[in-house]
């Protein structure tokens, strides 16, 4: 076990070991995975520059936002995922869409507030909203990782643990078990393959969009029923949109009902919290 420096006790001479919790460094470290694993077995990337661009903009506008905004210093593990997020989603052969959807994704966390939390989840935001807005200019990671098993058991067992650990095993494994039982109402409505409209789920976006985007804890709705019905709202939603041909089905769909989830939320806790109050001082 590791430990922190040992602390005196005031008033005694006894020392207490603090536990370092190191689960905050795991996911960075996960999805520089999905990054390096997509990119040695299929070169999912155009280039690392855009990818460094992306990660240093993030970085920069948290460091900045935080103190201006905030006056306090972040840790700065959301701003990587953010990121590299938005360099192994965006997909363009200009430097501009990295820069803009990073930024985008950063600034949501700090100017579309409410209750003093933000609503969408960062890297949704930008990347949803840069993907809608400039389709001529951008387009999204399409690439699956196909007939190779290796790779893709890999991430998912690692994604599950990770998803574990955080309490959000019930919203992958939610969202997972719609797509399964949507792909195939798809495949009957539109007569293609069953395994064709399962696919996309294999493939190194959806794992991005599984383990961070709806299981982000920053963005979730509070209690485990109400995330498990967010996440079924999120999916049926995805699966219209893929009727309507809607590439990108997936982050439109959490764009759209995530924020709304999460401040019908806070606006019910905080409703909740005056109840509360109210009859503690009815009872005093």
């Amino acid at each position: 076990m590791d430990l922190a420096k040992d602390e005196k006790l005031p008033g005694n001479n006894l020392h207490v070991s603090r536990k370092i919790d190191y689960f905050p460094y795991i996911p960075p470290l996960f999805i520089t995975l999905i990054l390096l694993v997509g990119q040695i077995t299929f070169g999912i990337l155009d280039s690392y520059i855009n990818v460094i661009i992306s990660i240093a903009t993030s970085i920069i506008a948290e460091v900045l936002l935080a103190r201006l905004i905030l006056g306090t210093r972040k840790n700065l593990a959301s701003a990587y995922i953010t990121g590299i997020s938005v360099g192994i989603l965006v997909r363009s052969n200009m430097v501009w869409p990295y820069v803009i959807a990073a930024l985008l994704s950063i600034l949501s966390k700090y100017v579309i507030r409410y209750k003093g939390r933000h609503l969408w989840n960062p890297s949704n935001f930008g990347v949803s909203w840069l993907l809608f807005m400039a389709p001529l200019s951008v387009a999204g990671l399409g690439i699956q990782w196909g007939n190779n098993l290796l790779p893709m058991a890999v991430i998912w067992l690692l994604g599950l643990g990770i998803v574990y650990r955080a309490k959000r095993l019930h919203v992958t494994l939610t969202y997972v078990t719609c797509f399964v039982i949507l792909a195939y109402a798809r495949s009957l409505i539109t007569s293609d393959p069953f395994l064709a409209e399962l696919a996309p789920l294999t493939g190194p976006m959806y794992q991005l969009f599984i383990f961070f985007m709806i299981t982000d804890p920053g963005t979730s709705v509070s209690g485990k029923r109400a995330q498990i019905v967010v996440v079924i709202i999120v999916a049926i939603v995805e699966f219209i949109l893929r009727l309507e041909s809607f590439i990108y089905a997936p982050f439109y769909a959490l764009f759209l009902v995530g924020p709304v989830a999460r401040f019908i939320d806070l606006k019910q806790n905080k409703s909740q919290t005056i109840a509360n109050q109210t009859n503690e001082a009815r009872q005093n």
